[in-house]
């Protein structure tokens, strides 16, 4: 699959050629205040196959509830999240869904960290949750 995105002013872009993985909902704390939003969803995808096509992204690194630091990729700009990484897993990204151009192409198959979950926000109860991160409650 080929997908392209950017950031809200259109400085940062990029561009992804490979599988991905799964799309999930995340309510932790640090998501939420991320985007400002009750959750982010995120797909995750083979570092090797993304790219940034236009401009240079400004990172945050700080540690996650998972115990993992996690390091955000924003525009320097206009503050659009744009994806994570993380140096404990170096081959994968976590592509934020609302920087794709066709956002529709995602498809959230779980969400992670309900116990954060804002009680306003309500998404479909047939999809599965975890409590913490979807790896604890396998």
């Amino acid at each position: 699959m080929s997908i392209t995105g950017s950031c809200l002013c259109g400085n940062v872009t990029f561009a992804y050629s490979g599988d991905m993985a799964d799309a999930a909902y995340c309510h932790c704390t640090d998501c939420r205040k991320t985007t400002g939003s009750a959750f982010n969803i995120s797909i995750g995808l083979a570092a090797d196959g993304f790219e940034i096509t236009k401009g240079t992204p400004k990172t945050y690194t700080k540690t996650a509830d998972s115990g993992q630091a996690i390091t955000r990729h924003f525009c320097a700009d206009c503050g659009a999240p744009l994806y994570t990484s993380s140096p404990a897993y170096p081959e994968r990204i976590y592509i934020k869904a609302g920087a794709l151009d066709d956002p529709g192409v995602v498809k959230p198959t779980y969400q992670s960290y309900t116990r954060s979950r804002v009680t306003w926000s309500k998404i479909d109860d047939d999809l599965p949750g975890f409590e913490t991160d979807r790896a604890e409650g396998l």
